[in-house]
């Protein structure tokens, strides 16, 4: 997948990049970290500049996002639950992750929109239950667009500083992805004992 999204991005510059992060919002596994740390190796040795990637990328970012809030707006869970159960493996999308970004959703409120944009997976789901709750559309395209803006930043500006090596910062943006989906497996199982033993006691 990797040597398709570089070809992609060398052939068709910055309009290549605005698709392919577009499509990692509504196809999630597909890698971010490849995209943006490949565009800023790529200011490198071509005409493409850091903030025409951070641009292109955070604009592809929101538009995105604006389309899952939009079936969002459309669908509730149950409706969701039966697409992803007939369409998810195409999408690479489990039931188990809808309802992940909407526990996160409506345990913190609007702000999950802009700190989610840190979190892989969850990062694209967000604008799902943002649509769903009718969460005012302003509020989400600046919270949207703050948390986008400041990822993408980041991750084009080591793909620049590091140049060549970039694929070596993917290996670690892989680390760190993989730590997340631990620490919040771990934090479901901790929700899981705490409603368990919840229950035990009010049936006590």
């Amino acid at each position: 997948m990797e040597t398709w999204i570089t070809n992609i991005m060398e052939q068709f510059g910055y309009i290549g990049i605005f698709l392919l992060i577009t499509i990692e919002n509504l196809f999630p596994p597909i890698p971010s970290e490849v995209i943006l740390t490949f565009g800023g190796f790529m200011t490198t040795h071509t005409s493409l500049s850091v903030l025409g990637v951070v641009v292109a990328s955070t604009i592809g970012s929101v538009a995105g996002a604006i389309v899952l809030y939009g079936i969002g707006l459309l669908i509730d869970v149950n409706r969701i639950e039966k697409i992803v159960g007939k369409w998810g493996h195409i999408l690479r999308l489990s039931k188990k992750d809808i309802h992940k970004a909407n526990e996160w959703f409506s345990k913190y409120g609007v702000w999950t929109v802009f700190f989610c944009r840190f979190i892989p997976l969850i990062r694209s789901l967000i604008s799902l239950p943002a649509g769903m709750a009718h969460m005012n559309f302003a509020v989400f395209l600046v919270l949207t667009t703050l948390g986008t803006f400041i990822w993408n930043v980041v991750l084009v500006s080591i793909g620049a500083t590091v140049g060549g090596s970039w694929e070596t910062i993917v290996g670690y943006m892989d680390i760190y992805s993989n730590v997340v989906y631990v620490v919040l497996a771990l934090l479901f199982v901790m929700f899981v004992v705490f409603f368990i033993k919840k229950r035990l006691v009010i049936n006590k």
